[in-house]
């Protein structure tokens, strides 16, 4: 997985932990400039283990964006709680996240109990920066200090911008010296079929509500690439566990899943860079979130 070469500069990884919507998955895509993970106001958006790659000059930072570490209330929370806590074991630093807007409470310090106790070093990072004032926000660092003890704290905004050197400049002094581990023009190490899938999932999540977004899992069932035309056609079945959040989806007339497909398309184009013909269908697989095999078969918490 390493380049040739003898360039040895500060090169690991760096784990995003803490409770869902703590504002990881912006983060990582604000930091690495483009998108790479889904993002949602739904709790627990992510799903799968994602790695990006913020390639430097003078340094290699991998971020490890993880599933929001929660209490579980099926096999699927097992399973992306699961992913957390590997992925946070195995890394070179540990960035533990938490929403400057968000009172600092049990789900937090359930977090740093799991990921944070270890010898890997931990920068506390308060999030949303741009949608706290100064008081809140020394409210919350000062709460959080009491989870763990931190190398060092950053203030920051994915939405804004605000800080976000800053935490690159926190990250590298704690890396090792090595090898950088991806070649320099790779952003990401999540596979095209995912990538496409949560495009998908994503617009489900951002249309719907209740208890329809923590139903749905999404599987590409075909891609293929027309030369002649530069297009792709491609293929997937968004799964539900009940009729009626079938019927959610589809809409009335169709409506809701030509949406979902639109949007979705756009992604999937300028992630592709060609036109995209996308066929999108619906289907019931009863309480898939409480059986292991068909959370395997989406690739879920550990990924594919």
């Amino acid at each position: 997985m390493t380049d040739p070469g003898y360039e040895l500069v500060p090169s690991g990884f760096v784990a995003l932990v803490g409770r869902p919507n703590a504002g990881k998955s912006t983060l990582v895509n604000a930091l690495v400039g483009t998108k790479v993970a889904i993002t949602s106001d739904t709790p627990q958006t992510t799903r799968h283990r994602l790695r990006a790659v913020i390639d430097r000059d003078d340094a290699q930072i991998v971020l490890v964006d993880t599933p929001g570490l929660h209490k579980p209330h099926d096999a699927l929370g097992e399973e992306v709680n699961r992913s957390s806590i590997l992925a946070a074991a195995d890394v070179d630093v540990i960035a533990l996240c938490i929403d400057a807007t968000a009172p600092v409470g049990s789900g937090d310090r359930w977090v740093a109990e799991r990921v944070a106790g270890g010898k890997r070093p931990v920068i506390l990072v308060l999030t949303k920066a741009d949608a706290a004032d100064e008081a809140a926000i020394e409210r919350q660092s000062e709460a959080a200090r009491a989870l763990v003890t931190p190398v060092a704290e950053v203030v920051l905004s994915a939405k804004t911008g605000f800080n976000l050197d800053e935490f690159l400049e926190a990250v590298v002094p704690l890396l090792p010296q090595g090898p950088r581990f991806f070649p320099r023009d790779m952003t990401t190490d999540q596979p095209l079929e995912v990538m496409l899938a949560e495009s998908v999932r994503e617009k489900v999540l951002r249309k719907t509500r209740d208890e329809v977004p923590h139903a749905v899992g999404v599987l590409l069932d075909d891609l293929e690439y027309d030369k002649m035309r530069d297009l792709h056609r491609i293929s997937a079945t968004i799964y539900v566990e009940r009729e009626s959040q079938k019927g959610i989806i589809i809409g009335k007339g169709g409506e809701m899943i030509r949406s979902i497909g639109t949007e979705a398309r756009g992604d999937m184009e300028r992630l592709l860079g060609t036109r995209v013909h996308l066929d999108l269908r619906v289907k019931v697989r009863k309480d898939w979130r409480r059986d292991g095999a068909q959370i395997k078969r989406f690739g879920y918490g550990e990924g594919l």
